[in-house]
């Protein structure tokens, strides 16, 4: 029941950072004018796809946790493969935003890396 327990909230929160990126980007955006318009789509686009794929791995980790037992060989492939996204996301994160001077970007790599470690533990304890 802990795996079970790690392995959503892990999910959840890469979720509600996922959607966070969709509300937050308009201001995001916003707050780099004057930009091109090249530039300005580029950015909303960059912004709303991070949110997505953070989306889709939550939904995965989730749906694969749900629909069968953490402890199954294909749950340990989602678990493993959703945790090295997150855990690559959390470096570019490290390198990128972490060193802008705004406390969200510079909590993207703790969430990212945190997500990933909830994930990993609780697939190691199914």
């Amino acid at each position: 029941m802990v795996s079970y327990a790690l392995i959503l909230l892990g999910a959840f929160t890469v979720a509600v950072w996922g959607i966070m990126h969709l509300i937050k980007t308009r201001p995001v955006v916003a707050g780099f004018e004057p930009l091109s318009d090249d530039n300005r789509h580029v950015l909303r686009m960059e912004w709303i796809v991070e949110g997505v794929a953070l989306i889709f791995v939550s939904v995965l980790v989730a749906t694969i946790t749900l629909a069968q037992e953490p402890s199954a060989a294909s749950s340990k492939l989602v678990y493993l493969m959703s945790s090295a996204f997150l855990l690559t996301m959390a470096v570019v994160s490290l390198f990128t935003g972490a060193r802008a001077s705004l406390l969200p970007y510079k909590l993207c790599a703790p969430i990212f890396a945190g997500s990933a470690i909830l994930i990993g533990v609780g697939s190691m304890l199914a």
